[in-house]
Parts: C-alpha cells; sequence; structure tokens
C-alpha cells in the first residue's frame, strides 16, 4: 500500500472531499477496461448481425452512454470533484465470446481522471448489458479496473 490512509476520511472517520486547492495543474490521463462476457452462442448472433440490435448499434450506444457517463461522475461519486474533461474516448472491441471497453480520459486540473475513465467503462458496458438483456441475461460484466494514470503525483500502469 502507498499510503497508510485514507484521503477521503478525516480524522474522525467522517467522509470528506479532498481539497486541491494548494495541487498545481497538470495534464492527467486515466484509461480503464471493463469487459462483457457473453455465453457463445448469443456473442455469435450478435456478431453475425454486427452488434446491431433492435435499439440500434450496441456498441455505438454503449460508446455515447460510457461518453455521458464520464462527464457526470462527480453527479455519481459523492466526492468526486467535477472537472472540465478535454477528451473521453471509448473503445469497443470483441474479443473471444466478450466485448472488451477500453476508456481513456484526459483533462489539465488539480485531481486525476481515473473515476471518470471507471465509470466511463462501466456504464458502457452496463449499456451493452441492457441492450442484449432480451437474447439472455446470462451475460457477465467483468474485470473493470484501472489501466494507467498518468499526471499528477502517482502514476500508475497495469
Amino acid at each position: 500500500m502507498k499510503d497508510s490512509k485514507l484521503s477521503h476520511v478525516d480524522s474522525d472517520g467522517n467522509a470528506k472531499m479532498v481539497d486541491v486547492s494548494e495541487k498545481s495543474v497538470t495534464k492527467r490521463t486515466a484509461t480503464a477496461q471493463s469487459i462483457v462476457v457473453f455465453p457463445e452462442a448469443v456473442f455469435d448472433r450478435l456478431s453475425k448481425d454486427n452488434f446491431l440490435g433492435k435499439k440500434g448499434s450496441i456498441i455505438q450506444t454503449a460508446i455515447i452512454a460510457g461518453t455521458m457517463a464520464a462527464k457526470k461522475t462527480s453527479d455519481l461519486i459523492p466526492l468526486c470533484h467535477p472537472l472540465a474533461l478535454n477528451k473521453i474516448q471509448l473503445d469497443i472491441t470483441p474479443g473471444n465470446k466478450q466485448l472488451e471497453i477500453t476508456a481513456t480520459v484526459k483533462c489539465e486540473g488539480k485531481t486525476g481522471v481515473e473515476m471518470e475513465a471507471l465509470t466511463a467503462a462501466s456504464v458502457a458496458a452496463l449499456t451493452i448489458y441492457d441492450m442484449c438483456k432480451a437474447l439472455t441475461h446470462d451475460i457477465s460484466i467483468t474485470e473493470t479496473k484501472l489501466m494507467a494514470k498518468e499526471g499528477g503525483k502517482n502514476a500508475f500502469n497495469r
């Protein structure tokens, strides 16, 4: 562990927003991933149909949802700072019975964008589930995790 205390908890154990007023503005980037796993027959059907469902393009809808979610992260996660995001990029790639979502978020700010990247990947995965649940409920959302972050005091690369 890199730190011995939680940054969002004060000395009395109460939740608090981190004070970033003394931090410098730097370029921040974070990338997160989430994987949506399907039963083989369902994935084959979706793939054959170019991932188009009755509601439209499953992949394009998930990209839009993930983009919107990244912009709303501070509304969803109570102690996140609202950030002016410079870039939100979602890529969704078919794999072996799965769709791999990669979300990269960039800003220039005093705090990182890992929560925005994680929120984007998560909501994109939930959107895929929503658009495919009529075919089966045996869909798993797995491996939601931070892949990399840079800018600020602690870089990370999985």
